[in-house]
């Protein structure tokens, strides 16, 4: 029988050093500029990663920036609207199986195009290309209770927070997270990114 693998940061320690990251990057402090020859050597040989998140594509927001994560401490995956599909399912599957990552992060962030087109599409008919209406259609289901009457700024953001959430409970859903959360070794967040000020707000 294979050696069970401990990982190197409880789900607590790792969400602790995001938001200390994040702070370093909001303050203007962050520690990685450069990257030391040693430590590169010294990764290729394997990886720890404390967190896996599952981001949106979105340019402005690298999660290795955002948190001030060192080479290999993050094991990331991004995809417009940070959605779930078959592809992104077996990846954060690899990662749990793995990599065995305690601390599972699903973030958006304000703003979100993805978010956006899927509320046109919701509320006012629009149409898209037909691979993008592809991925709106895993997006729309998350909004079936919001108030199409609110202002565009107040939908958006309660439909980026309500996607992140949507994501979460469809990952709470798989065996494989019921089994890890059973085993106490895994916690799953959500978070979205406040562009304007670089902050990440955890949701409770």
């Amino acid at each position: 029988m294979a050696a069970r693998h401990f990982p190197p940061f409880t789900s607590d320690e790792a969400l602790a050093r995001l938001k200390d990251g994040n702070e370093r990057f909001i303050s203007g402090r962050a520690r990685f500029p450069t990257m030391q020859k040693e430590i590169l050597a010294e990764l290729a040989k394997e990886q720890h990663p404390h967190t896996t998140i599952l981001g949106c594509s979105d340019s402005r927001v690298p999660p290795e920036l955002v948190f001030d994560a060192s080479f290999g401490e993050l094991f990331v995956i991004r995809v417009a609207g940070n959605v779930l599909g078959a592809a992104i399912l077996g990846t954060l599957q690899y990662a749990g199986q793995h990599l065995h990552t305690p601390l599972f992060v699903v973030m958006g962030h304000e703003g979100c195009g993805a978010v956006d087109a899927a509320l046109a599409s919701k509320f006012h008919s629009a149409k898209e290309s037909s691979r993008i209406e592809v991925l709106l259609e895993d997006i729309v289901p998350a909004l079936r209770n919001l108030d199409g009457s609110k202002s565009h700024e107040a939908l958006l953001h309660e439909a980026v927070e309500a996607n992140v959430r949507y994501t979460m409970r469809s990952l709470l859903d798989t065996p494989e997270v019921q089994a890890r959360l059973v085993e106490g070794q895994m916690k799953l967040v959500g978070a979205v990114y406040e562009i304007e000020s670089g902050r990440v707000r955890f949701l409770e």
